[in-house]
């Protein structure tokens, strides 16, 4: 029963000496005081104790390097470790011994031989006084803690009214400074007011409670005062006096009569409705948008259940809809409103609403009714469905656009393959739509665009989805067909359905298009393929001629990776200056002498190999390419004439223009830069243009061509005779030369028709006065066929092939030496 009153939690002791029989024999007594610890040397234990930090140490005073009495003034010397209670073990019983332990701060000795009863009570007395020491010091931590941290100001004066405590550690109460020593006067620790009432109140002899109101750093303050007289043995001792800033509860009334005016405004003035009730949903506040929209006065509706103020229904079915403020009661969480809501009101009015109800909660937390805040979403939900279809829509045309035509290809490949059906998707392109943009203008352009539209859709059925994805590239989705024929049957309408022509500003245009097939499952396994493959198709269409449609096979996706092979080989050529300038000359018929020259680009793959121009040059017209590629023809052509000319050789080079090339608006600057660089006469320029680029818009062309000779430079008709010319027109146009395309020259002394369109074509040149050149001369024969139809000039393989550049000033030089 000694120690019963041992602390629960275990005691720490730790026992140093230098003797391994006297450690175990104090371990075997004090087993039961608590955890032992023990080391053989001072030094040892010093490094052993911040780990532990002892309860208790027992320590021997005689130890080799530091004895006991060096490591317990070492310890006294350390504020974490001066409180550790030290028992000193010892032999000697020579009182000097004693005194000095104790004046070196030891608690108590331990003799040898150990008496294990007296050695375990010492122990344990120690260690009490140890733990009493430890709740003692706690208390005092946790009332200063409390102390600093209550919101009142605690003081304590003496009767002349000089500071004796004072929680107001840091004089943040009162900007008081240097309040650590305390003993300062009321006057310096408190407002005058305060001051000056807190000794008024002091003749009283009991405890008193009041209200001063003072001036703190120019801000109106009110303390709520506790004073309290303090007598010991029936003397006056002192005062305790404690001070509560109530000033935020002084204004609290105006301030909660300020909060509710604003929040009665607000509510009243706000764009949502709001309906409050209490627990059983009766309602017990209305705003003026809430009596609007339900069509019930506040005062008529106090006392009546939410539903029958608000009834609501689903916008779909029409079923009525439980209120969401009983959800939320309910349940005890914020509810949303049901989607597609609407709601009923008593004048017969019917809003689409949305929003939420929450409970309302009291100070406890207690639920003590619930909320309503909602909003007519008419507008916005007719706003929403109009952006969805706008966004889902070509504005132009109202036809579905990529992104909705791409979740019905997802459906439509999902829906054929579930029923084992086919789909296709038939991708359309208006035929050199290009050309009558630029020449009509983008507002006739827009106009056929629609017409379009809506002669496609004139020939589907309603289940299929004809979709535009911009410009004049539309594509129809066939879904759950039963064979690749439907695709076929209803491409060859569509064409057939363009030889109508359509009607724009008064004036009739035929338009074609060309129709790309892919077919799903059959050659594409998913929509992305299948929108792939149909435009492979389209290209091939394309590339065939136009105004016909085609199917998607394996040899089409090759050849449009090489499409793309070359518009790589194109665009890098032309910026590494890899374009190439062959010249194939022009010959007299006559006297076979060389008149001219004409400059034909050309290109090499990435192995070296001149690649046909057949392949590239309609690509660049294709990829716009052709702007830049006839730019740097123009150039490079100039240099060359010029070298030939400082040499003595003044040939006329023609360049051929393309048709965007001619149309651009700054081909006049183009042709002014390149002579001004080069050095060029202009009379040894000349222009070849296609007469099929001449037709496209007359007027401007008779325009632009005035422009272009205003330069000096001679214009030619290339290919002259393979267009659909109107000779009304052509003999307006101030051209210098007419060129007889190949076609015509190479069959003319085979087929009759060719010869007859030869011979006209020259007849018609003469008839204008235009200088006659035959494309392809290749033999003797047609060269004196020509000679007889009176055409003087001629180029072709009979004289020359077409040669790189210094073959070509070598050849000049040799020929008209």
């Amino acid at each position: 029963m000694l120690f019963a009153n041992v602390p629960e939690s275990a005691s720490k002791i730790l026992i140093v000496d230098d003797s391994l029989t006297n450690i175990l024999s104090l371990k075997e007594i004090l087993h039961d005081c608590g955890d032992i610890y023990f080391s053989d040397s001072a030094k040892e234990a010093l490094a052993l104790i911040p780990s532990i930090v002892p309860d208790l140490i027992l320590l021997d005073i005689e130890m080799p390097e530091m004895d006991g009495w060096q490591l317990c003034q070492t310890l006294k010397s350390m504020p974490k470790f001066t409180d550790i209670p030290i028992i000193f073990i010892t032999g000697h019983s020579d009182k000097d011994y004693e005194s000095i332990s104790l004046e070196l701060g030891g608690m108590d000795f331990i003799h040898k031989p150990f008496n294990p009863k007296i050695c375990k009570l010492r122990v344990f007395n120690q260690l009490k006084i140890r733990h009493q020491n430890k709740l003692i010091n706690r208390a005092k931590e946790q009332l200063q803690a409390l102390v600093r941290q209550v919101p009142v100001l605690i003081t304590y004066w003496s009767t002349n009214w000089l500071c004796l405590f004072s929680n107001d550690y840091s004089g943040s109460w009162f900007n008081v400074k240097n309040t650590a020593g305390l003993k300062f006067p009321l006057e310096e620790g408190f407002p005058d007011e305060l001051a000056s009432t807190i000794k008024q109140k002091a003749h009283q002899d009991h405890a008193q409670k009041y209200t001063v109101k003072t001036i703190v750093q120019g801000e109106t303050r009110f303390y709520q005062v506790f004073q309290t007289p303090v007598e010991h043995e029936q003397v006056l001792d002192g005062f305790l006096v404690t001070v509560v800033d109530i000033s935020e509860l002084k204004l609290a009334k105006q301030a909660l009569y300020t909060e509710k005016e604003r929040l009665r405004v607000t509510l009243n003035s706000i764009g949502d409705a709001v309906v409050a009730t209490d627990m059983s949903g009766v309602v017990t506040f209305m705003n003026p948008i809430a009596e609007r929209m339900t069509g019930w006065r506040f005062k008529e509706a106090i006392g009546e259940k939410i539903e029958k103020v608000m009834p609501l229904r689903d916008a779909s079915s029409k079923h009525m809809l439980t209120n969401p403020i009983y959800l939320a009661l309910r349940e005890q969480r914020t509810v949303a409103m049901a989607l597609n809501s609407e709601l009923l009101s008593l004048n017969g009015q019917v809003f689409a609403v949305e929003d939420s109800a929450a409970p309302i909660r009291d100070e406890n937390g207690t639920i003590i009714g619930a909320i309503m805040v909602f909003h007519d979403v008419s507008e916005a939900m007719a706003m929403a469905i109009k952006m969805s279809h706008l966004a889902n829509h070509d504005q132009l045309t109202d036809l579905p656009n990529r992104i909705l035509l791409q979740d019905r290809l997802v459906v439509a490949c999902a829906s054929a393959k579930a029923h084992q059906l086919k789909a296709s998707a038939l991708l359309i392109d208006i035929d050199n739509f290009k050309y009558l943009n630029d020449s009509l203008g983008h507002q006739a352009g827009d106009e056929l665009i629609c017409l379009m539209a809506s002669r496609l859709k004139s020939f589907i059925p309603q289940s299929y989805t004809l979709a535009r994805l911009g410009g004049d590239e539309f594509v129809i989705l066939m879904n759950d067909i039963n064979s690749a024929e439907a695709a076929s049957t209803l491409a060859s309408t569509l064409l057939e359905a363009m030889h109508e022509q359509f009607r724009l500003n008064d004036q009739y245009y035929s338009v074609s298009i060309s129709i790309g097939i892919s077919v799903f499952p059959d050659d594409a396994p998913d929509p992305e393929q299948l929108m792939r493959h149909a435009d492979v198709a389209l290209y091939r269409a394309k590339q065939e001629g136009r105004n016909r449609y085609s199917f998607f096979s394996d040899e089409l996706e090759s050849a449009l990776m090489q499409r793309h092979e070359l518009e790589n080989v194109i665009r890098h050529a032309l910026k590494h200056d890899g374009l190439i300038v062959h010249f194939q000359p022009k010959f007299d018929l006559v006297s076979k002498r060389i008149v001219g020259a004409e400059a034909l680009a050309r290109l090499k793959d990435r192995t070296g190999k001149l690649i046909s121009p057949a392949s590239f040059i309609p690509l660049a017209e294709e990829s716009g390419l052709i702007l830049e590629l006839g730019r740097q023809m123009l150039m490079k052509s100039c240099v060359v004439a010029k070298t030939l000319e400082l040499k003595g050789l003044a040939i006329p080079i023609s360049v051929n223009v393309a048709a965007a090339q001619f149309r651009s608006d700054d081909l006049d600057a183009q042709i002014n830069t390149a002579l001004a660089e080069s050095q060029l006469p202009a009379q040894l320029l000349e222009l070849e243009i296609t007469e099929t680029a001449l037709m496209l818009d007359a007027e401007l062309t008779q325009t632009k061509l005035e422009q272009l000779k205003n330069l000096g430079i001679s214009i030619s008709i290339d290919d002259f005779g393979t267009g659909y010319s109107s000779l009304a027109y052509l003999k307006k146009f101030n051209v210098d030369v007419m060129k007889i395309d190949m076609s015509f020259v190479h069959d003319m002394l085979l087929n009759k028709n060719d010869y007859e369109i030869v011979k006209t074509i020259i007849s018609l040149g003469q008839s204008m006065g235009l200088k006659l050149v035959a494309e392809g001369v290749e033999n003797q024969a047609q060269c004196d066929a020509l000679v007889a139809l009176a055409c003087g000039t001629g180029q072709g393989y009979l004289f020359s092939k077409p040669l790189a550049t210094e073959e070509f000033i070598s050849f000049c030089s040799k020929e008209m030496c």
